[in-house]
């Protein structure tokens, strides 16, 4: 083990102070101003002046660019965060105004606070301690920050491919991804990748007086919700023909890891005010969380309380894929299926649109020298902790664009957690995560540079 020796500050009220900066800017990529996205940009850029910091435009909001190269024969990484935000929702559910760091029992409230300006905070602070205490950093670091993950990152795809010999490096470390729940340190082998779309059914050419009418012609809610059901088995299982192609069985050595786990599933559903979860039968809770693939239902649209039949049905569907599966082929197969419900339904038009954006799942092996890495600094610094190898239940798109373009695997190494209103009103990050998070970077670096990761590719 590679000893830690940086200081950091002697309380968190500086840090905090910082962060507040970062918070306050309210960079919601979804609908901010350019003016708004690129004061956040620039907001990084300051902190990255030591590496070149510097704002890069791109045809959405701009990336953050800066390279520290100083440590010749070292590993190179390329460490990836985003400064954009979610929305906020109804203001009335937040106890504290979403754009304003507050400080309460022991945590930082406010939007991007956990997700994902503080992750990314924590390492820059980490590189800025490096550079004024030792004048360089143990290895060659190359920042990627961008501002449009909360949507997609539609821009970063043709960034990526445009710039993929400046990126180069020997593993991506991604600030984003959240540890599984909090009083566990945990790294994520894996992360579910995503399909979305919309299934449309369509009837007459306008609203129609549910009166004069009803009773006489199709109804696309009716009809839409048919389509719906059809899409599960009463038993929770897919019910589409070759969602499931591809995807090996899971393994007895895999759960009875899983099993392992202590993991309260009574309680899980509790707190969400629940008695009972109904799920694809044969598999626990955990097991579909973190190995199973889901079809989700995300939204209804039609009609609304006025009495009306409405001419038009919509629903969003998300699916949530596991290694194993083609997102090509599972958009295929959902869009076979609503086809064929057509077929069936006198009186409407039932169409499937697929979103073009699809993202196969991720994984990194366990005895990853990265992981390896990870591992002793999160023991470094949770001493007698254990560390947990869990799976990301959600999907970030950039992993499987870095192993695609960069030929690099990407670790997951986020002290936000997973409970921490991520994407709600109410958002927070535990303060004390801070200078573990710092501590953790400082030593994880610290490991690579004595050789763990050298060279990996994907």
């Amino acid at each position: 083990m590679t000893a830690a020796v940086l200081s950091l500050e002697p309380g968190d009220a500086g840090y905090l102070s910082e962060l507040a900066g970062f918070v306050a800017i309210p960079s919601v990529s979804r609908d901010a101003g350019p003016a708004t996205m690129g004061e956040a940009a620039q907001w990084l850029a300051g902190q990255l002046d030591f590496a070149g910091g510097r704002v890069v435009p791109t045809a959405g909001h701009p990336v953050v660019r800066a390279d520290w190269l100083g440590a010749p024969g070292a590993p190179t990484v390329l460490v990836y965060g985003h400064y954009d935000v979610q929305p906020t929702g109804d203001l009335a559910e937040w106890q504290t105004p979403p754009f304003e760091l507050v400080v309460r029992d022991g945590v930082a409230l406010g939007r991007g606070v956990s997700d994902d300006k503080g992750p990314v905070y924590m390492v820059l602070k980490t590189a800025r301690a490096f550079m004024a205490q030792e004048g360089a950093l143990p290895l060659n670091v190359k920042f990627l920050l961008e501002g449009e993950e909360e949507i997609g990152s539609p821009h970063l795809p043709g960034y990526l491919a445009q710039h993929a010999g400046e990126l180069a490096c020997d593993l991506v470390i991604s600030a984003d991804g959240a540890m599984w729940r909090p009083g566990e340190p945990s790294l994520a082998l894996a992360s579910k990748g995503l399909v979305t779309l919309d299934i449309t059914v369509s009837g007459a050419d306008t609203d129609l007086h549910s009166g004069r009418y009803g009773g006489t012609v199709a109804n696309p809610l009716h009809a839409l919700s048919q389509v719906l059901a059809s899409l599960h088995h009463p038993d929770g299982r897919v019910a589409v023909a070759g969602f499931y192609d591809g995807i090996p069985p899971l393994s007895d050595e895999r759960r009875a890891q899983i099993a392992k786990v202590p993991f309260d599933e009574t309680g899980f559903l509790a707190a969400f005010g629940l008695r009972e979860g109904p799920g694809e039968a044969g598999y626990s809770i955990l097991e579909r969380l973190w190995e199973r693939p889901t079809l989700e239902v995300n939204g209804v649209a039609g009609g609304g309380k006025y009495t009306v039949i409405p001419h038009l049905a919509i629903a969003n569907i998300s699916c949530r894929l596991v290694p194993g599966q083609d997102p090509d082929a599972v958009a295929a197969a959902i869009t076979d299926h609503v086809r064929a419900q057509d077929e069936n339904l006198p009186g409407v038009r039932v169409q499937a649109r697929v979103d073009d954006a699809r993202v196969p799942a991720y994984t990194i092996p366990a005895g990853h020298p990265a992981i390896e890495a990870a591992t002793a600094a999160l023991e470094a610094v949770y001493p007698g902790a254990g560390v947990l190898h869990a799976n990301i239940a959600g999907t970030l798109p950039a992993t499987a664009l870095f192993e695609r373009e960069l030929r690099a695997k990407t670790l997951f190494f986020s002290f936000s957690t997973s409970d921490e209103n991520l994407h709600a009103p109410n958002e927070f990050l535990r303060i004390p995560r801070l200078r573990e998070g710092m501590r953790a970077w400082e030593t994880l670096w610290r490991q690579l540079a004595a050789g763990l990761g050298k060279g990996e590719e994907a």
